[in-house]
């Protein structure tokens, strides 16, 4: 959530789309450029500001202002809409990075751009509350964050341990109404990182946000460490605790009793349910105490609910075959109904029906997809182009639009905002990774709300007597015959990883464009890159933000057969490249892994 074009485009079939044919499509402009988030406004920042004009922050009297290493330290941690960085020591090769005081000015910028974006005079009350994961390093880092603030002005809400759509919830949620929230946590990265992600009403902040923020806190960073001024004084920030889990808690719990709306226990429709939740020690714990069990299921045999900041079971990440190898035997050794597998900050989650299949990926995908298409008949549905061929038949066969799109979960989301605003019905938008947003739901991403949905589906259907469980829904999705993920690391400084990936997609792209890798062809169009199912953004006066390079290219064996396809990317998380394979036939993926690394990898390093 959201960013969406400040005027509508028009939207049309894409040309190349169901033909029957692959056709290399131009591809998209490399440079950034912006696009306006809903209701943005941009403001010239006046010279006593002591800004530049654009949001470009002026460097203080005697600190270099382009290209300075320590200041480059804190751009580096930006990480697409949110930031990221080392936080403990323990990592080889990877440097504490993510300080007291990057965290301090990165906080402290952050609240200087928002008092800017609403437009509020200094002298009036900026409320931002803040929510954390269990994470060794938050403490520590909260506290710089309270100061950073504070120092921008702002009124600190302390949520303590709290879920990423919790912070997004208390801008919304009439008690709290916040003009701001940051959560802190790294996800599902490892507990040495942490992390920040940034709310106002309108929903996350976009790249472009952010790198704003980040420029003007590099400038503070450097100021400070040259001793120019500025930090937290003696006096400590004043903080005020709030208990907004237990207000979402009860959000959640009255969405579920008003929809399923129970004909004999209306305040506990879930009587005679079990309901398994593994949280991974991560903060999903809150969804047994404080909504299931008091709607009354079962969570008898529910895994890792206490928070544990090292993670020492397994890290809480729906994707994770040991999270949901174990969420499964729990599921069929109590015989439960449900099983549930959050990650670490709940804005995402996997499903387990009661015959303990897996339901993550294209799975659940399929699942909401069933579930929202009843509702909203001929609605689109926008995913990431790593979804499968399989799915968009299942979606169309259900009367509904499959709109692929850039891999991103900010990407796919925006691109659900954006296609509702030009007129086009969009209600469920999700990453193949678990990520999934609802227009009913302020197209926020949040694990929780998608399992409730799943969780009145089985309500309603136990009521009309229908059998089967909710996993009956997708019994007819066609799957790959194959589906593999592989990552190249970048070698070399972690520094130079971003634009060494962005290199090595691009070399990808143009090998094939050269015919040094015969057999490949681009799956390329438009805007979503890929070519079935897309919808193509004939405005251009707003094209997207370029967060991460990435193509998805088709194979065809010397008799010209389709094998598969190839999404490649770089990742914004780490310094590697990422391969997902799809094959339509057995040994298709060992296929074409051995065909690029022979034509591909090799001739590349050999051509450095």
């Amino acid at each position: 959530m959201a960013t969406v074009p400040a005027s509508p485009a028009t939207m049309q079939a894409c040309k190349h789309a169901g033909r029957g044919v692959v056709r290399l499509c131009p591809p998209p402009p490399l440079p950034r450029r912006r696009r306006l988030s809903y209701g943005q406004v941009t403001t010239k920042a006046t010279a006593s500001s002591g800004r530049a004009a654009g949001g470009r922050v002026g460097a203080p009297v005697g600190v270099s202002a382009a290209g300075d290493e320590e200041g480059d330290r804190i751009r580096r941690l930006q990480n697409g809409s949110d930031v990221r960085g080392v936080a403990l020591e323990g990592e080889k090769d990877r440097a504490v990075d993510l300080t007291p005081l990057a965290v301090e000015v990165i906080a402290e910028s952050f609240g200087e751009w928002l008092r800017e974006e609403l437009m509020r005079p200094e002298d009036e009350e900026l409320r931002v509350s803040v929510g954390r994961d269990p994470r060794l390093s938050g403490a520590r880092l909260s506290a710089a964050l309270f100061a950073g603030l504070a120092g921008a002005g702002c009124s600190v809400f302390d949520m303590g341990l709290a879920t990423t759509p919790a912070c997004f919830m208390s801008t919304m949620l009439p008690r709290f109404s916040y003009d701001a929230s940051i959560m802190m946590t790294a996800s599902h990265l490892p507990y040495t990182r942490n992390g920040l992600k940034f709310f106002t009403k309108r929903g996350g902040l976009t790249s472009g946000d952010v790198e704003k923020i980040c420029d003007r806190a590099a400038h503070k960073y450097v100021a400070r460490k040259m001793g120019l001024g500025g930090g937290r004084g003696t006096t400590p920030p004043v903080v005020m605790r709030v208990g907004l889990m237990s207000a979402y808690a009860e959000h959640l719990r009255d969405i579920i009793k008003q929809r399923v709306a129970h004909p004999t226990h209306y305040d506990t429709p879930l009587e005679g349910f079990k309901v398994i939740v593994n949280a991974g020690n991560g903060c999903g714990g809150f969804f047994t105490w404080d909504v299931l069990e008091k709607l009354g299921a079962d969570t008898t045999g529910s895994l890792h609910l206490e928070p544990d900041g090292t993670f020492p079971n397994h890290m809480p990440n729906p994707e994770d075959a040991t999270a949901m190898s174990l969420t499964r035997s729990a599921v069929l050794a109590q015989r439960a109904d449900l099983g549930v597998v959050f990650d670490t900050d709940v804005d995402r989650s996997g499903v387990v029906d009661a015959m303990g299949a897996a339901i993550n990926g294209d799975r659940l995908i399929a699942l909401m997809s069933a579930i929202v298409l009843d509702e909203h008949p001929g609605t689109t549905v926008v995913t990431d182009s790593r979804a499968s061929e399989g799915l968009t038949r299942f979606i169309a066969s259900r009367g509904g639009q499959h709109c692929l799109y850039r891999v991103g979960y900010r990407n796919v989301i925006d691109k659900g905002v954006q296609l509702n605003a030009d007129g086009v019905e969009t209600h469920l938008m999700m990453e193949t990774t678990g990520h999934g947003a609802l227009r009913e739901n302020y197209f926020l991403d949040d694990g929780a709300y998608m399992v409730v949905k799943i969780i009145i589906e089985m309500v309603r259907m136990r009521l009309a007597g229908l059998q089967g469980g909710f996993g009956s829904l997708i019994m007819d999705l066609e799957e790959p015959a194959e589906s593999v993920l592989l990552r190249m690391n970048i070698m070399g400084e972690p520094k130079f990883g971003k634009q060494r990936g962005a290199q090595a997609v691009e070399t990808f792209k143009r090998y094939i464009q050269e015919e040094k890798l015969l057999g490949w062809v681009l799956d390329d169009c438009g805007d979503c890159f890929v070519e079935e199912g897309c919808l193509v953004d004939t405005n251009d006066d707003h094209p997207i933000d370029i967060d991460a390079y990435m193509y998805r290219a088709k194979f065809y064996d010397e008799n010209k057969r389709p094998q598969g396809w190839v999404h490649i990317r770089q990742s914004v998380h780490i310094p590697n490249i990422a391969l997902n394979m799809q094959s339509y036939v057995p040994g298709g993926c060992r296929s074409m892994a051995r065909d690029l690394l022979d034509r591909y990898v090799f001739v590349g390093k050999r051509s450095q």
